[in-house]
């Protein structure tokens, strides 16, 4: 695993230096094989360097396999809080149960981090957020339902100093900083950490005068670098910042994770929900040529009981037009249906085991069924997403009937969806991958617990998503996902 630090005794100075003098600063960190840090199992020295922010990165190799480690850093006088981080089974393993957790979109001023301090308390093996850690906008530039419950400091982030005051206002949240001290973290931007909708070297609105954007990308991706626990292959050398990758986590899973930003060709027709016929040329791609070379390889050379995708924005057809026109997001795979069809293929050329999509972006719950044929209903699940819902973003949302959403009658294949804010957690073992889907009351209230509104399971070698449904102890009683352990005599699994 990577540890990761950032010297910044004042870190919203709006310079971006977070208080500290223009000098490196040896950091001292401390690995340990219990909680209470007194069995000290390796330590070392890591330089703070001002033209990195002042930040730490490094990465641990020759560390038990499958078990917990805590870690800390000392500079003089000051002592860090502990993090606990766990590492991998051994690549012949699948060692025990992985719990895993997904998160995304976390908009400061759109609500308080509770969800983030529920995937804490839920002691995740590991973390994958799928993009959007923290947003663009200028103070009150992007109003959430109700009012913002806090502000942005500083103008847009267009600047390496104000990307770096931004990443380090978020990293003042304790529920924030409690999920990054709770598990090690797999991370991968959306656009929000640069400008929104951002696609290659092509801002949102290229006709709204900006700043020069390959200058702003550079910035972005530098302070992006700066505070995520990255190792050194994702060091970003100037407009360029490697982040697709790969991680094994013993013979249970491979994560693959993708940068659909970056390398895409611009949204067609745009943008937006369009009926758009340059969503089918299939000289289009969303990952770009070598990531999706590097991706079908990976799926060709897998010998993981699930192979998970951790990525960006929705994978499955999501038709909003029941009628003989295809409307649907030129931002999200959508738009880049020749793209999705080769990887969808690849999979099944390569016989995946268990394939399944993790996604964030669309601040709301999904469960879906992948098809290779979206036009056929009739056809075969051939793999699985698994949606996350936002930590804040677009407020606090509200609870409904999932069968009442339109998407979900013109489109057979999405099995559920919820408004609210929250995250996903995973237990991952041989048999089955079970989701649970955590919403949280309100975002304009700190504090509150998250409870589970739906759970679904992936059964080994069953492509497609099934709901997992709580059996009332009245049968006359509605099922729903506010129902509490009294309410339930037992648990009971089946296609809605």
């Amino acid at each position: 695993f990577v540890l990761w630090t950032r010297l910044a005794p004042v870190p919203l100075a709006e310079d971006g230096f977070g208080g500290m003098p223009p000098r490196p600063f040896d950091v001292r960190w401390q690995v340990y094989a219990d909680e209470r840090c007194r069995r000290l199992v390796r330590t070392g020295v890591a330089v703070a360097a001002p033209e990195w922010g002042h930040s730490v990165h490094v990465e641990l190799t020759g560390l038990d396999a499958g078990r917990d480690y805590w870690y800390r850093f000392r500079l003089g006088p000051y002592v860090s809080p502990v993090g606990r981080a766990r590492t991998a089974p051994r690549r012949t393993s699948y060692g025990g149960p992985l719990a895993m957790a997904f998160v995304s979109c976390s908009q400061y001023e759109h609500g308080y981090f509770s969800a983030y301090r529920g995937v804490a308390d839920e002691h995740p093996d590991l973390v994958l957020h799928l993009g959007d850690y923290q947003y663009e906008y200028a103070g009150s530039t992007y109003t959430a339902p109700g009012g913002n419950v806090r502000d942005h400091e500083g103008p847009e982030t267009v600047t390496l100093a104000g990307y770096r005051q931004r990443h380090a206002q978020y990293k003042t949240d304790p529920d924030l900083r409690a999920a990054h001290e709770a598990a090690p973290w797999l991370v991968v931007w959306d656009d929000h950490e640069v400008d929104n909708n951002w696609a290659g070297l092509v801002p949102e609105r290229p006709d709204r005068p900006q700043p020069d954007f390959p200058a702003r990308r550079e910035a972005a991706f530098r302070a992006y670098y700066e505070n995520m626990p990255l190792r050194r292959a994702s060091i970003p050398r100037g407009v360029d910042m490697r982040l697709y990758r790969r991680v094994r986590w013993g013979r249970m899973a491979t994560f693959h994770m993708l940068d659909t930003r970056q390398y895409r060709d611009d949204q067609g027709c745009g943008d937006g929900y369009r009926d758009c016929p340059e969503a089918a040329d299939p000289a289009r791609s969303i990952t770009g040529a070598p990531q999706e070379a590097w991706l079908l390889d990976g799926f060709r050379r897998s010998r993981a009981r699930w192979d998970i995708l951790g990525q960006q924005v929705f994978f499955a057809q999501r038709d909003n037009d029941a009628g003989p026109a295809k409307v649907t997001s030129q931002d999200a795979w959508d738009g880049y249906v020749a793209s999705r069809r080769r990887i969808t293929q690849g999979w099944i050329d390569a016989g995946v085991r268990n394939p399944v999509v993790l996604t964030g972006d669309v601040h709301a719950h999904w469960a879906a069924d992948l098809k290779l044929d979206y036009d056929d209903p009739t056809g075969p699940a051939v793999g699985s997403e698994l949606v996350t819902t936002s930590i804040t973003s677009g407020g606090d949302g509200a609870d409904s009937d999932p069968a009442a959403h339109p998407f979900l009658q013109i489109n057979p294949h999405l099995r559920f969806y919820n408004n609210q804010r929250g995250y996903v957690i995973t237990r991952v073992d041989r048999e089955r991958l079970t989701a649970d889907f955590k919403v949280v009351p309100t975002v304009r209230e700190p504090g509150v617990a998250a409870y589970t509104r739906a759970t679904f399971v992936v059964e080994d070698r069953v492509p497609g998503v099934q709901q997992t449904y709580l059996r009332p102890l009245d049968p006359t009683a509605r099922v729903s996902g506010r129902m509490t352990v009294e309410d339930t005599v037992r648990w009971e699994t089946e296609r809605p």
